[in-house]
């Protein structure tokens, strides 16, 4: 199996590199986006990559955007990456990398929550609120919600957290109109991806969508989807409420590190291979059960 730390593709101008992708563009209207295998916790990028995760992470995107497309518009183009870097390049985009539109980034996590984990629970259980929706008492660490509920977050610069915020928040950002339309189109995304998930054997606990605008100001799904690394994936077998149900992500790898003694800046201890092995199972796990 290929693994992509980083990608270096000289062909096209280099724009950024996230915590997992390095984009670039295609003109001034496309991307390429080249998902490596880098892995992050607790905001701090690990120095050892998990083989295939890239991969994975752009297959299952694909899924989802072909799955829930006549919901709304979404950033694909009809490209082949191959077409828009060398030959000698090619190796490095293999079945981890998409080409798509160039779109006006809408600077928040739109974010739905169908059970209570994670920091809507911490939240919870401090305010009895999650980003200022009251919700009813006596609810356990991963109940399910008796309604899926919007939980925005205000986009925090690369090695800080993102802030959730309520939804006044997001209407003095974009108006009343546009947040509206991304509330209700992410509650719709998370329910019939929901209720897909379920007949596969898997909860989708909660997941946030990116959004933004293109040149007419037509709203688009963007960036990645339904993902392990953007959503909650439990096993609905192992479901229990009141605990902190397995997820297919990246907790083999928080868990050990939450072991080990470091103060959560880089560099982070280097990750034993079973961790690695694990993880990558994974993400693997994930994959084919959605989507084979």
């Amino acid at each position: 199996m290929s693994t992509l730390f980083q990608s270096n593709i000289k062909s096209l101008p280099l724009l950024s590199r996230g915590k997992v992708r390095d984009i670039y563009a295609v003109g001034e209207d496309k991307l390429l986006i080249v998902v490596s295998d880098r892995i992050s916790a607790f905001d701090v990028i690990l120095d050892d990559p998990i083989p295939g995760k890239g991969l994975v992470l752009n297959k299952m995107t694909e899924f989802w955007l072909n799955k829930l497309h006549s919901i709304v518009s979404n950033h694909s183009l009809n490209i082949k990456p191959e077409d828009v870097v060398k030959p000698e390049e090619f190796d490095q985009i293999k079945d981890r990398a998409v080409v798509v539109k160039r779109l006006k980034p809408i600077m928040i996590e739109a974010v739905a929550r169908g059970y209570l984990i994670g920091s809507g629970w911490n939240e919870y259980t401090k305010t009895g609120s999650v980003c200022g929706i009251k919700l009813p008492g006596g609810l356990e660490k991963a109940s399910k919600l008796e309604e899926i509920i919007f939980t925005p977050a205000a986009k925090a610069e690369q090695g800080s957290h993102d802030e959730n915020v309520n939804f006044a928040y997001v209407k003095s950002l974009v108006g009343n109109d546009l947040a509206e339309k991304i509330r209700d189109l992410t509650i719709k995304l998370y329910q019939e991806a929901s209720n897909f998930a379920i007949s596969r054997g898997i909860i989708i606990a909660d997941t946030k969508f990116e959004f933004g605008l293109d040149s007419n100001g037509i709203l688009h799904l963007m960036d990645e989807v339904l993902t392990p690394d953007s959503s909650r994936f439990w096993s609905l077998d192992q479901y229990e409420e009141g605990s902190n149900p397995a997820s297919f992500d990246k907790q083999f790898v928080r868990d050990w590190l939450e072991l080990q003694n470091w103060n959560k800046i880089y560099p982070a201890p280097k990750l034993p291979k079973d961790v690695i092995e694990k993880t990558s199972e994974k993400y693997y796990e994930a994959l084919d059960r959605l989507t084979i």
